[in-house]
């Protein structure tokens, strides 16, 4: 039976876990609408509804609060494909849409604020320490899942091939997305690119 102690130190845990979550969606929702450089503590802070103090209570730089929110915005994304992935079909056509749905995943929300730190890490030292390991966890993860669309039958280091190629395509086509291009190119050249990792699968 729970104590009245406990009750007020699991109420405070979570008052605590929700005023870091308002946190790092505020920042996340500011990297995509205004981009790195006009985001600003202040600004997050007032789209959390929160103040400056119960900011820096739980981040201390703006680098931290900047990671941390990539972060959690992985971890949501990844919770998501976990869940779409048991619905996929088996087969070819399991690679196929796997590949689409890794897709969607790079190319929304996650895309644009992660590339809004990647440029700004290229001259900010602290946020380039911050951001690194947070970029290898989201590779791990990647890899593993697809692991799970490709199967057991094929090589590991094709595998981890055709992963860091996809990945690097997806982060292209993105950026294309970003700058105003071609929807129907990239449209065509994700098409083109499955049609080339489906090769021997089918």
């Amino acid at each position: 039976m729970a104590t009245p102690a406990t009750r007020q130190h699991r109420t405070q845990q979570e008052r605590s876990e929700r005023t870091r979550e308002l946190l790092l969606d505020a920042t996340v929702s500011c990297l995509v609408e205004l981009g790195y450089a006009r985001t600003t503590v202040h600004e997050i802070c007032q789209r959390a509804g929160l103040s400056r103090g119960a900011q820096q209570h739980h981040f201390t730089t703006k680098a931290e609060l900047m990671t941390s929110a990539l972060e959690h915005l992985f971890a949501r994304l990844g919770e998501e494909i976990v869940t779409a992935t048991s619905q996929l079909p088996p087969g070819p056509e399991r690679l196929d849409e796997g590949i689409d749905l890794l897709w969607r995943a790079y190319s929304g929300t996650l895309s644009t604020a992660a590339v809004e730190l990647w440029v700004a890490a290229r001259t900010d030292e602290e946020l380039r320490r911050s951001l690194l390991p947070v970029d290898r966890e989201l590779g791990h993860q990647t890899l593993r899942f697809y692991r799970q669309i490709a199967g057991p039958s094929v090589d590991e280091q094709r595998l981890q091939t055709l992963l860091l190629l996809t990945v690097n395509l997806f982060r292209g086509l993105a950026l294309d997305a970003m700058i105003g291009g071609d929807a129907a190119r990239r449209t065509s050249l994700l098409a083109d690119w499955k049609a080339l990792v489906l090769t021997g699968y089918r």
